[in-house]
């Protein structure tokens, strides 16, 4: 290998948002049971997986209430992540002597609301999980305390993201299902990606490829075989290539309609910093099966593409058309044809008349509920079942 050759980095993991709305609480706690101590670092019980962390601390003071302010800095890894360097406060006061619970979280300024569950703050079980297990052993005999986690740019960033289409507004979540935030959209994690691949079309000849955990998930309830699945995270296009010339005969696209649909544009980096177009792609489908221009207009005004559905639903509800499945048949059908598009100008596979690749897709929506199905993905299915 020459000097001029690119070594290969492998990327750094970070931790995820909970871990260090966690890490503040800690180090507020502290200032309230010892104000003199300097706080720089707090070790964080990460739980999931079972391995400490040793989290930064920005600032950490008293406010006027009484209570104390911890601050740390969200640092998510090398990943495209839209809240790496946000910082995230914890504030914490002492508890009314005769509450029930050890430590009452809630969710300040910036994390979002479940609308879906009576407006309840966006913190969820592992998020819970991680303060509760790392707070408790720090409270005094007899003590509690009440723990309100903010996010200060939490609103604003909330504004980039599909939160609002699964019920998330006015902020983030605190979500997750463990404490190491895997870099899944970092350049270098595409080269483990591919492998991911090799091995498997070492063992299949027809894969499917999930776009998140959604995705994975939602493909074992249609009973696709464990091993067949394929996480894409956003590396659609260079996975699709790689399985290509790996052999694979035939691939389904399934996922989320808002990530899926940039396919149908000809966009196969689907994370939302490197491009988007959602709704226009969708408002230019409508257009061309008809829908009336003031609806078209709607759709391309939507501020998600699950308020654009809604819209179509309303639509097909009231006045007893076919909007969603003519507009959504014609969806899939172009995701398949741009894919096959895709790999065909990047490989030579279209040489090879005796092993074509074909490419299904299957989108569902923010309840995983099967919206579309592209005839090449009814025959993938079928050839499993």
């Amino acid at each position: 290998m020459s000097q001029d050759t690119e070594k290969f980095v492998k990327p750094q993991a970070g931790y995820t948002l909970p871990v260090f709305a966690c890490a503040s609480a800690i180090a507020a706690l502290k200032h309230l049971l010892e104000p003199d101590q300097t706080v720089q670092t707090v070790s964080v019980n990460l739980i999931q997986p079972d391995e400490d962390a040793a989290i930064p601390v920005e600032q950490v003071g008293k406010l006027p209430d009484g209570s104390a302010l911890g601050i740390t800095r969200s640092d998510p890894g090398d990943n495209l992540d839209l809240t790496r360097n946000t910082p995230v406060w914890a504030a914490v006061a002492w508890g009314n002597e005769n509450s029930t619970e050890l430590i009452q979280l809630e969710g300040g300024e910036g994390i979002g609301r479940q609308v879906n569950a009576n407006n309840q703050a966006a913190i969820y079980r592992y998020a819970k999980t991680l303060l509760v297990e790392n707070l408790t052993p720090l409270l005094p005999a007899n003590r509690s305390i009440q723990v309100t986690i903010i996010l200060p740019e939490g609103r604003s960033l909330a504004l980039k993201t599909s939160n609002a289409a699964f019920g998330v507004v006015d902020g983030l979540s605190l979500l997750g299902t463990a404490g190491i935030s895997e870099p899944l959209s970092a350049p270098g994690q595409l080269a483990e990606f591919r492998q991911t691949v090799r091995d498997k079309a070492a063992q299949f000849d027809a894969l499917v490829f999930c776009v998140g955990e959604n995705g994975l998930d939602r493909a074992v309830s249609l009973g696709i075989h464990p091993e067949q699945r394929v996480k894409t995270a956003n590396w659609l296009g260079p996975l699709l290539v790689e399985a290509a010339l790996c052999g694979v005969r035939s691939i389904l696209l399934l996922g989320y309609h808002g990530k899926l649909i940039k396919l149908a544009g000809g966009i196969f980096h689907t994370h939302h910093h490197v491009a988007d177009g959602r709704q226009e792609i969708l408002a230019a489908i409508a257009a061309a099966q008809g829908l009336p221009t003031q609806d078209v207009q709607t759709l391309l005004a939507a501020g998600t593409v699950e308020a654009g559905l809604a819209h179509l639903r309303r639509l097909d509800a009231t006045d007893a058309t076919a909007w969603v499945s003519d507009i959504y048949d014609t969806l899939v059908e172009r995701i398949d044809t741009r894919a096959i598009a895709y790999v065909q100008a990047l490989t030579n596979i279209q040489s090879h008349p005796n092993q074509p690749i074909t490419v299904g897709s299957m989108v569902f929506d923010r309840q995983r509920e099967i919206i579309a199905v592209s005839n090449q993905g009814r025959a993938f299915l079928r050839s499993l079942w």
